[in-house]
């Protein structure tokens, strides 16, 4: 049975509340939102990018992290990426090892319910966070990707659109595919 979320918590208050509930709730800057359920497309983009990604990682002290390692986007902010990368040791804000610190990477998949705040608000808040090199943003329902990139001038971002494309994740030392990525998803139409 699912849970109603409160309207309003502490930081303190929604970590003691989070680790009570078996469904994943963000928090930001003190509202709860329960997280949605992923689709067919969804899990099967990050399937196909964990893959990917992660047989390129094999020899590296960088690894992925799945959906269920939260991240701490600020003082007041909590979120669960689709996919984060740590290269070297991973630090947590606690003991119990359940609020990253320093993702390297975060890769968001997007859904219906979640592409406007992953393309504005929750990429705001991962260019805050001092570790992350790269933001990848993936769409399901259509082949492009983003990607932005941290540099000394400030952040730059790349689309790409062709299933040919490699995308480059200096920060990993490595490349994703976008054939790949998308190997066996389906498009009805090709929206712009």
């Amino acid at each position: 049975m699912a849970v109603q979320a409160p309207a309003r918590l502490t930081v303190e208050e929604y970590l003691a509340w989070e680790e009570t509930n078996f469904e994943k709730h963000e928090y930001i800057d003190g509202e709860v939102r329960c997280m949605a359920g992923a689709t067919g497309k969804h899990n099967r983009i990050m399937s196909n990018t964990n893959t990917a990604i992660g047989r390129q990682l094999d020899d590296s002290d960088c690894f992925l992290l799945s959906s269920e390692m939260r991240v701490k986007a600020g003082e007041s902010r909590y979120v669960y990426p689709d996919l984060s990368a740590v290269c070297g040791e991973e630090l947590f804000e606690r003991d119990n090892e359940m609020e990253l610190l320093n993702p390297t990477l975060v890769i968001e998949v997007t859904s219906p319910s979640t592409i406007d705040t992953d393309r504005d608000e929750k990429k705001n808040f991962y260019f805050d966070v001092p570790s992350i090199q790269s933001y990848l943003i993936i769409d399901q329902h259509r082949v492009c990707a983003e990607l932005s990139t941290r540099a000394e001038a400030g952040w730059h971002t790349k689309t790409y659109k062709n299933l040919d494309d490699l995308i480059p994740l200096e920060a990993l030392n490595c490349e994703l595919a976008l054939g790949q990525v998308y190997r066996g998803v389906t498009f009805e139409t090709q929206p712009d």
